[in-house]
């Protein structure tokens, strides 16, 4: 499964040593990264063959599939 991550931070965030465990975002879809928020929950049904794209909203658009599997064409799939 492969997914598009595009993050536009320009430096490191530094995490302190903590008294209790702390979950880092692995998928890239945490609002409050590093650290995950749940968000990785959007990803459980992605198909393995396929490509997603996630807007700011966390709407996601297969980008492997053309437009008439899309609610509506976003211009961003694959023609």
């Amino acid at each position: 499964m492969a997914r598009i991550v595009i993050k536009e931070a320009h430096g490191p965030f530094i995490v302190k040593p903590q008294k209790a465990s702390v979950s880092i975002c692995m998928c890239g879809l945490s609002k409050n990264q590093p650290f995950c928020d749940g968000s990785h929950t959007k990803t459980l049904d992605e198909k393995e063959e396929s490509l997603y794209e996630y807007d700011e909203k966390g709407e996601r658009y297969d980008m492997s599939a053309g437009c008439d599997d899309q609610k509506e064409c976003c211009g961003k799939c694959k023609k």
